[in-house]
């Protein structure tokens, strides 16, 4: 599978979905949805996807009309969203694919999101596949990584890949950013329970190991 992600987010979710088409997706973070880092852009133009991007940066606006008409948007402070009415009124299925939460640990923004999620999301909705970023290799910025995976570990999450590791080119080496979830309700845990590790591992290796499994099936 082609990746257009920063680190093969979007070659998880689908591994893990079979290729799933016309899923849908929440991206919080989203960014430019053209740019290559973009988890959400195979997923809807490759396979039919189609969600909601919540971004703050007012410059990509006009990008999200003219490219991504089949998906709503968000522009404003993720953390002052009200996603329960918004989900409720746009009738979302109570069974989402994936969920992205891509922010800035350092302010709290990313922590704040999870925590409001975990008040008014987290008891009807569920996401069978969900990567989320701490960013633990920049420090530990309010404890967002221990307490994030208790508020997951609370709702039946089960962690995949955890310390998932991207590039830094400065100098070049892998960091730990990010854990990957899955619901066990929603995916196939026999395949699950081939891939799943306990260690940090880089993109790439992870690729390899989807690669094999997807193979084997």
């Amino acid at each position: 599978m082609i990746s257009n992600s920063q680190a093969m987010q979007d070659v998880f979710v689908l591994s893990v979905l079979k290729k799933k088409s016309n899923g849908f997706y929440i991206e919080i973070g989203a960014n430019c949805p053209l740019s290559r880092g973009s988890n959400s852009l195979i997923l809807e133009k490759t396979y039919g996807w189609k969600g909601l991007m919540v971004e703050y940066d007012t410059v990509f606006k006009q990008s999200y009309i003219n490219n991504r008409p089949n998906s709503y948007y968000i522009i404003n402070d993720a953390r002052k969203i009200n996603y329960r009415e918004f989900f409720d009124e746009k009738n979302f299925p109570l069974n989402i694919d994936y969920l992205q939460i891509d922010l800035d640990v350092d302010n709290r923004s990313t922590l704040d999101v999870l925590e409001l999620f975990d008040e008014t999301i987290f008891g009807d909705y569920k996401f069978a596949t969900i990567t989320f970023e701490h960013d633990i290799y920049t420090g530990n910025h309010f404890n967002t990584r221990t307490l994030s995976r208790e508020i997951f570990l609370k709702h039946g999450y089960i962690l995949v890949f955890p310390d998932v590791q991207t590039d830094d080119v400065n100098p070049r080496r892998f960091v730990p950013f990010e854990d990957w979830y899955i619901h066990p309700d929603l995916v196939d845990i026999e395949y699950i329970n081939k891939i799943k590790t306990d260690i940090s591992l880089n993109y790439l290796e992870i690729e390899k190991i989807l690669n094999e499994c997807w193979k084997a099936t």
